[in-house]
């Protein structure tokens, strides 16, 4: 019985998983406690440095809860986003099969790093409400919609990000310098509230600040998002995964034969 062409992306999407997560992590011993140790040591550095001063600027909230409700979401899009840039080099043997198609690899990533960050998310979670800090998952829904839209958004990005740099090889190293300036003005560490309103129409164009402000609300009870909009935050994210689905049916057969 032939298979529906649904069931056959799901297939080659469960086997380039696979394979990413042995490419990922199969030649390092312990390899996924590194999926862990990175945003950990992250975490411990900027507490090291803004712990003391953010205790006494936000009182009312853990700063902990805080930065890791800021810091997981950007590593999400970074690294989505980033990596989509390279997912045609690293996986171009495996086109030459017909049903592997190159958004595949992005959405293999995607969800690798989903998950990933999805546990480690709880982990380190976990680790700070035994340690003491309080916040709350009486509102899981609404963190659950950010994410889904974070994704969502990322991977439209990391379309357009792999379009381009299969276009254009040389900008392979100029885009992902687009991104960093995203960890400064994002409210990773920082609340959105702490910044003049007269400038947020200028910063809430971004995204990320509601992805960021959106999940520090649905986990710390009495937290204001202040501008944050979920629905600005799935209108963006579609309009953008629309635009990297548009760009990659353009060029999908040149970066079949690339």
């Amino acid at each position: 019985m032939a298979r529906s062409g649904i069931e056959v992306q799901r297939a080659v999407i469960k086997a380039l998983f696979m394979r990413e997560i042995k490419t990922r992590f199969g030649k390092y011993r312990l390899g996924y406690l590194w999926a862990v140790l990175e945003p950990a040591a992250h975490l411990m550095v900027m507490i090291g440095i803004f712990g003391y001063v953010m205790h006494r600027t936000m009182p009312d909230i853990s700063y902990p809860v805080f930065l890791i409700n800021g810091i997981i979401p950007y590593f999400i899009f970074n690294d989505i986003a980033n990596r989509s840039i390279s997912a045609i080099e690293a996986n171009q043997g495996l086109f030459n099969y017909r049903p592997v198609k190159p958004i595949d690899t992005i959405f293999a990533r995607a969800f690798l790093e989903s998950i990933i960050y999805i546990f480690v998310y709880l982990t380190l979670m976990s680790i700070i409400g035994v340690l003491g800090d309080k916040f709350t998952f009486s509102h899981i829904l609404l963190l659950a919609i950010v994410w889904f839209f974070l994704v969502v958004f990322s991977c439209g990005v990391g379309m357009i990000f792999m379009v381009i740099g299969n276009a254009f090889p040389e900008t392979e190293k100029f885009l992902p310098i687009i991104i960093k300036p995203f960890y400064f003005i994002s409210c990773i560490m920082f609340p959105l509230h702490a910044i003049p309103k007269d400038y947020w129409p200028y910063l809430l164009w971004n995204p990320i600040i509601h992805i960021v402000e959106l999940s520090r609300e649905a986990v710390v009870e009495g937290y204001s998002s202040g501008g944050a909009d979920l629905g600005y935050l799935a209108f963006i994210s579609l309009v953008l995964f629309f635009i990297g689905m548009l760009c990659y049916l353009a060029r999908e057969e040149a970066m079949l034969t690339s």
